[in-house]
């Protein structure tokens, strides 16, 4: 048994699902299950590893294997996730943990926050722009990691405000080289003038039909977990989602919905 088979049979066994580990980790559900989409702990950062280790009650991999799940034990688990004041504390104390940074690493990061937070109440109270442009920040940096143009974007205004070499390329080179020169491109016609809204009115309307295309292939995909959510309810004979069948349910959810494919 490795150590990712050992941990979900605690989860279980706690009764804690996806959901309730991702908020304890303070992830998405579906960073929660890229983490545990493996044999060992390698795709957890340092800091998550260190919240599931204290969630455990553990300091290694290797102690999760032998840890012997005792009523007791289980109990224990289950009351770090489900306990209002410790769930409470927990966020609280690990909300703004940098310890695992270095120096440089940790000072970009406080500078970060204070950036954003001058950004959300600049001038008088937070104006519905301000909001919004931390939201768009958020919603940017959420899907970072799952489109590698947004880290072009990312790389192409930091060497065009001077902070970064031209010719530094430290994602793709060849992919990030072709967008780089499109973004100038772009951005040249943009300032001199050469595009309009009516010029531009016919490209603008194709993105909005892809969008919306997006869209309701994602509200087709909703509905279809919400009808796996019914018949998995049905099929176990529980007539909602509680903290106590969650993690019964939603295994029975994914195992429906792997069946449809």
């Amino acid at each position: 048994m490795n150590v990712i088979e050992k941990i979900n049979i605690i989860l279980k066994k706690a009764n804690i699902s996806k959901v309730n580990l991702a908020k304890y980790l303070g992830v998405s559900r579906q960073m929660v299950y890229n983490y545990l989409d493996g044999d060992d702990l390698s795709k957890f950062p340092s800091e998550k590893c260190k919240l599931l280790f204290e969630l455990l009650d553990v300091s290694s991999e290797s102690e999760i294997i032998k840890k012997e799940l005792t009523n007791d034990y289980i109990e224990e688990v289950s009351n770090k996730i489900f306990t209002k004041k410790s769930n409470t504390s927990t966020k609280e104390k690990h909300l703004l943990d940098i310890s695992d940074l270095n120096k440089e690493e940790a000072s970009m990061i406080n500078d970060i926050v204070i950036m954003l937070k001058n950004i959300l109440i600049e001038g008088k109270g937070r104006s519905e722009e301000n909001s919004a442009l931390i939201e768009y920040v958020y919603n940017f940096i959420q899907n970072l990691n799952a489109n590698k143009e947004l880290k072009y974007i990312l790389a192409f205004f930091s060497k065009n405000f001077g902070y970064t070499a031209p010719n530094k390329y430290v994602f793709d080179e060849n992919n990030q080289f072709i967008f780089e020169s499109i973004m100038f491109s772009a951005i040249t016609l943009y300032g001199n003038g050469g595009a309009s809204r009516s010029k531009l009115a016919e490209s603008h309307r194709r993105w909005e039909e892809v969008l919306a295309a997006k869209k309701e292939e994602k509200l087709s995909r909703t509905q279809e977990l919400n009808s796996a959510k019914l018949r998995a309810l049905r099929e176990l004979g529980y007539d909602k989602i509680d903290e106590k069948n969650a993690s019964e349910v939603l295994d029975k959810i994914a195992e429906i919905m792997s069946a449809k494919f």
